[in-house]
């Protein structure tokens, strides 16, 4: 295998990973932010309101 390509392989996958778990955790730190707990509440009642 091409050394440069391994190198870019290895470098994707390392920087991917933490990249994409980073990302996960800042959307699970938004969901269960306490300060928007009632903005969620609002948004799963929004389908069962009578406009």
């Amino acid at each position: 295998m091409d050394p440069t390509y391994r190198m870019l392989a290895e470098f994707a996958q390392t920087w991917g990973l933490l990249y994409f778990v980073g990302l996960f955790l800042a959307v699970v730190v938004y969901a269960f932010w306490p300060a928007r707990k009632q903005r969620f509440e609002d948004a799963a009642r929004m389908p069962l309101r009578e406009d």
